[in-house]
């Protein structure tokens, strides 16, 4: 038996660098991995694509197929490569290599499996929706933009909450083949990344809230670590969870993962100058409210900012998913001794000093 190829059925819902990094570590866990993207980033280099060419923004896509990626650390560099000057100035080489596939091969569909099997891809990477998305933003002041890359200059000044996020088309309809892969996962994953901008948009297509809470599968949010400036200045991890379960109608998940691991106070002060802190783990809030809420030491540092360290994370969901619903005979043996290696994995960073 292939331990990867027989490994958890997974499927995973966001976009931004928080799927990315959760799936680095998953993908030492199974074969069996759906990355689900949202489709509404209309900024940067990928909102450049999506203006000129009428692609879906190929930005989180391309992150995603990185990050499940099995290939030479020279061709990840280039991938991310971002020209600094120029008519290209700001184009990551990635998304054009994306945009290109797509114009030689006829969709970008086939773009993303070519792209897939030039990288020996674990898993799979699919857009929520067929076609681009726009994301609304609505204050509590009642005003509203347009936009995902337009949300945090307006939020800033507002100086308010956002009320809600809808998508335009309102009906965009999540794929066939998302919706199968929701159907077929034994583990759902929400988060983590962006709220409003990376892992709400994904629930707004139409079916997948449906989908989610028609499933059978163990589903977990794994709520963001800090806060984000533009978005969620002075959220508590019960703020993040209500806000995923009131933008979907209906309960989406059934444990909210957070961490627990102590942010060095530097830190805390860079971030603090930004107008961002920690997630408060107010645990009272989740009891009352009857949400599970599970903590774990999941954090890292990279370039002095904070992150969910992709092994520690994967070790996390999949200590959960054999204590919640343990798969049987082999193959939870199969799973038992992939956590092992994963914790043995994690000893032996700490030990070198690499956590």
């Amino acid at each position: 038996m292939n331990d990867l190829a027989s490994g958890i059925r997974i499927a995973a819902l966001g976009g931004g660098t928080g799927l990315s990094s959760m799936l680095r570590g998953l993908k030492l866990c199974s074969e069996n991995i759906t990355a689900i993207v949202t489709t509404a980033d209309d900024g940067g280099s990928s909102g450049r694509l999506r203006e000129d060419l009428g692609i879906i923004p190929p930005g989180d896509i391309r992150n995603c197929i990185l990050a499940l990626a099995n290939t030479e650390p020279t061709m990840e560099r280039l991938l991310n490569y971002r020209f600094p000057e120029g008519t290209l100035a700001g184009q990551s080489f990635g998304n054009l290599f994306l945009a290109a596939l797509t114009g030689i091969s006829g969709s970008f569909d086939e773009a993303i499996e070519r792209m897939s099997e030039v990288l020996a891809v674990t898993g799979r990477v699919l857009p929520v929706s067929r076609g681009p998305t726009l994301l609304e933003a609505v204050f509590e002041n009642g005003s509203r933009v347009t936009g995902e890359s337009n949300i945090f200059d307006c939020k800033k000044r507002q100086k308010c909450r956002i009320k809600e996020v809808r998508l335009i088309p309102e009906k965009a309809r999540a794929r066939d083949d998302v919706l199968e892969a929701i159907a077929n996962a034994e583990l759902i994953l929400l988060g983590p990344g962006s709220l409003y901008t990376s892992v709400i948009p994904n629930l707004l297509a139409e079916g997948i809230s449906e989908a989610l809470s028609a499933s059978s599968a163990l589903r977990i949010y794994v709520c963001n670590i800090m806060t984000q400036e533009g978005e969620t200045e002075g959220y508590s991890c019960f703020d993040h969870a209500r806000e995923i379960i009131r933008h979907a109608k209906r309960p989406v998940f059934d444990v909210c993962l957070a961490n627990n691991a102590p942010i060095p106070e530097d830190v805390i002060a860079l971030y603090a100058a930004e107008g961002a802190g920690a997630a408060r783990l107010d645990r009272k809030r989740f009891a009352k409210a009857g949400i599970e809420l599970r903590e774990r030491p999941l954090m890292t540092l990279r370039g002095g900012q904070v992150r969910h360290h992709p092994l520690k994370l994967a070790s996390a969901l999949t200590e959960l998913f054999l204590e919640k619903c343990p798969r049987e005979g082999a193959y939870r043996q199969m799973d038992e001794s992939l956590l092992d290696w994963i914790r043995d994995a994690i000893s032996e960073e700490e030990r070198s000093g690499i956590v």
